[in-house]
């Protein structure tokens, strides 16, 4: 602090006695007389002599920064006419007039009043006059004139940036540049130092260095390596004053990083690894990894794997994971631990990528050697053969041996093995195996014409480990035997005309057999023995498994003979041959003269003019059908019965009346009290109803009296009629009545209309006609008895 303050005054002697320098010099090179002397003659020839002025400023300095206790005198103004009465007053206008610069308007003398800034602003352009103080009178012309603001060294260098980051590849040259940093000053280059410049290095040495002039960093030491230390942090300084004590400074963080190169080669960490894998495992089965460290990074650490050499080579392959940058082991093909327990493989890592600059360093490679281990599994029955076909020839005896099948336990325990068949696939059992030795036997006979191929499966399992099966297919054949003999191809129906000529053809036949084609074809016609010179019809082989039937006689007549069976024996071509007689069809059919058929119908003859015998047979056996039909139907109609009601739009609502029995007479009291319509003048009152609960008691009506004992049936039944509509208790439908029981000695006799339709009675029903048209179906019904019986 002390220090500052001593530089601090230095400057400002400095400045004041470079200030009095420049007023003297100021007066002495640019205040010159702005009107010389000289020599004038008068009017009467006088000589006049005029004095020398002055007046022309160009500029004046001031030293930035000053902040001393009074105002800077910038300079003075004065004019040679000035006589020093203060009859003169100098006036100042321009860039900071009567603010930044004032000036006594009597001596002329400016002072700044503020502190100036040369990196603000570096001059001002100011304008003085001088004018009469009375009059305001310009005694001198105006004149413009420059305030320069003196630099001293108040910046410091500033980087264009505050931190730098740089890239340099390792194992580089001593020189090489690296990064350029630059720093500028605010102070004026064109006075003194104070923007000039020296860069030096702070931090990062010894491993870097700065050129002073330029700013330009540059590796300082060989063969840097990146894997020993990949970042440095390096902080450069710029200096003013040309880097001389007093200037003032500057720094910036510089981050250089060392890029990768490939100068290691890949290395393998131990001499031998040892793996291993079951036998089970499949082709491309993971076995094991290795992995060569290479320190490079990014492409220059890339490595390649591969097997060069070892008795494995066949067995094994190695791939490259470049995320891991490891080399995996994997199965090539199935392994046998009873064959070989062990491999052996040599291995190599090379880097993929390899620079030319640094391939003294060596090869950039190595190897490695990897053992590999089978170990033994529990693996299921082998079939000595992936499938067997077997023959067996048709209608073979019950337990004819047919093949056997044979595996093996693959381990080294070589467990005794069991067969089996699997019933899925044979599932009519024609076949059996012997569990302990895999021979297969029928177990019936089979036939080829059914069954011609038989494909089973068969298991073998190891008797003391019982999860441990392996499956076979077998193809049984079932070879053919002539056991069936041929037959007609087809149904045949062959016909002959009337008028055939002889040795007329009229059919073609052919075979048909199922035995296998060399115990079929060729087959053979002819004949049998007894009527091998029928005068009817031969038979002509055609060599080609067929036979033409042609006629041996003309005219034949459908009158005598319409239909002809005629015998053909059908030989085969098998060992030994088999052979049947078919029975060939021939009708007799009439036909025109160009021989198409007409008719076959031998009757046509005899019955031209009228129906044949079975037509006539049909009609009389209908007509006896209707005849039956029509005296059943009429004796149903007799026996029918006609209901005692007939009931229009029946509504589903009114009750079934039950009878459980026929009901009694006078003394039947549990069904309904008949004893009102006996006598109806007997009411007093209201008599509730029995068929119901009703809520609350019902009060009769106003106005319904009982009947006189005038009053008939009719209106009796109406008055009830019409308390029954106007009861609240009363259900809105007819209530069921059940007679339950019939009573005894009933005068009337029994009241059932079951028997009225077949018994004769007496009885008139015609007073029902007068009871109104409530009784009208009943009238009806009942009134109408002739009407009844005619229809019966």
């Amino acid at each position: 602090m002390k220090e500052d303050n001593c530089l601090h005054a230095a400057l400002i002697c400095l400045g004041m006695l470079y200030y009095s320098h420049a007023i003297t010099t100021e007066k002495l090179n640019h205040v010159r007389p702005s009107l010389h002397g000289h020599h004038e003659k008068g009017k009467e020839g006088q000589v006049l002599h005029r004095s020398k002025r002055g007046w022309v400023w160009n500029q004046f300095f001031v030293i930035e920064e000053y902040t001393g206790p009074d105002p800077v005198l910038v300079g003075r103004l004065h004019s040679d006419i000035d006589s020093g009465d203060g009859n003169i007053k100098y006036i100042l206008s321009g860039e900071g007039a009567g603010i930044i610069f004032v000036i006594d308007d009597k001596s002329g003398n400016i002072h700044a009043t503020k502190t100036l800034d040369r990196e603000e602003r570096a001059q001002y352009t100011l304008t003085a006059q001088a004018v009469d103080r009375n009059t305001n009178r310009p005694l001198e012309p105006p004149s413009e004139f420059i305030v320069k603001v003196q630099d001293i060294n108040d910046n410091p260098p500033e980087f264009l940036h505050e931190n730098y980051h740089a890239n340099v590849p390792e194992r580089s040259n001593v020189g090489t540049s690296v990064i350029q940093v630059t720093a500028s000053d605010a102070d004026d280059p064109t006075y003194g130092n104070s923007a000039k410049l020296v860069y030096s290095i702070l931090e990062g040495q010894p491993y870097f260095s700065v050129e002073a002039q330029t700013g330009i960093i540059r590796t300082a030491l060989p063969n840097m390596d990146r894997e020993a230390k990949e970042e440095y942090h390096v902080v450069i300084q710029a200096k003013d004053m040309g880097g001389h004590m007093g200037g003032l400074s500057g720094t910036t963080k510089v981050t250089i990083t060392l890029t990768d190169v490939n100068d290691n080669p890949p290395k393998f960490p131990q001499s031998v690894y040892q793996m291993s894998v079951s036998e089970a495992a499949v082709p491309g089965e993971e076995v094991g990894r290795v992995k060569a460290k290479d320190p490079d990074i990014g492409e220059n650490g890339l490595v390649a794997y591969s097997i060069i050499d070892g008795d494995g080579m066949d067995m094994f392959e190695i791939t490259t994971d470049y995320e891991t940058q490891e080399g995996v082991v994997k199965l090539k093909k199935v392994l046998d631990f009873e064959t070989k327990k062990s491999y052996s493989l040599k291995v190599e890592a090379a880097n993929v990528h390899i620079d030319p600059k640094f391939i003294s360093n060596g090869p950039f490679k190595d190897t490695v050697t990897v053992k590999i281990t089978v170990e033994d599994a529990d693996e299921p029955p082998v079939f000595l053969k992936p499938s067997y076909i077997f023959e067996v020839q048709e209608n073979a005896a019950s337990g004819t041996v047919v093949g056997k099948v044979h595996a093996k336990d693959p381990d080294a325990a070589n467990s005794a093995i069991r067969y089996s068949i699997d019933r899925h696939t044979d599932l009519e059992r024609y076949f059996t195996i012997n569990a302990d030795d895999g021979n297969i036997k029928t177990i019936k006979a089979l036939d080829r014409e059914e069954i011609a191929w038989h494909n089973i499966s068969v298991f073998a399992v190891e008797v003391h480990k019982q999860h441990q099966e392996a499956k076979v297919p077998v193809a049984i054949k079932v070879v053919d035997v002539n056991d069936n003999a041929p037959k007609f191809a087809a149904a045949y129906e062959a016909f002959v005309c009337e008028n055939a000529r002889s040795n007329q053809q009229f059919i073609t036949i052919s075979a048909d057999d199922k035995d296998d084609s060399a115990n079929g074809p060729r087959f053979i016609f002819s004949l049998p023995p007894e009527i091998i010179h029928n005068p009817n019809f031969t038979l002509r082989d055609n060599r080609d498994n067929t036979a033409s039937v042609l006629v041996r006689r003309e005219g034949f007549s459908r009158q005598k003979q319409d239909l002809y069976l005629l015998p053909i024996v059908i030989s085969d071509g098998g060992l030994p041959p088999m052979s049947s007689t078919n029975t060939l069809t021939i009708r007799v059919c009439g036909c025109d003269s160009n021989g198409s058929l007409l008719s076959c119908n031998a009757e046509a003859y005899i019955l031209n003019a009228g129906l044949s015998t079975g037509a006539l047979i049909a009609i009389l056996a209908c007509i006896v059908i209707l005849l039956v039909i029509v005296v059943l139907f009429v004796t149903l109609k007799r026996q029918k019965k006609e209901p005692l009601i007939v009931f229009e739009e029946e509504d589903v609502r009114e009750n079934i009346i039950t009878y459980d029995d026929e009901g009694g007479g006078e003394e039947d009291t549990e069904a309904f009290d008949i004893a009102t319509l006996q006598n109806p003048d007997g009411i007093n009152g209201f008599i509730p109803r029995k068929d119901i609960k009703p809520e609350y008691q019902y009060m009769p009506r106003p106005g319904l009296r009982p009947a006189p004992n005038s009053v008939d049936v009719d209106d009796f039944i109406n008055t009830r009629i019409q308390e029954a509509d106007n009861d609240p208790t009363a259900p809105p439908y007819d209530s069921i009545q059940i007679y339950g029981y019939e009573g005894r000695g009933s005068v009337a006799g029994s009241l059932s209309s079951l028997e009225s339709a077949t018994t004769d009675s007496d009885l008139d029903y015609d007073y029902l006609q007068n009871w109104g048209p409530r009784f009208k179906k009943l009238a009806d019904l009942y009134g109408s008895k002739d009407t009844f019986d005619d229809d019966s």
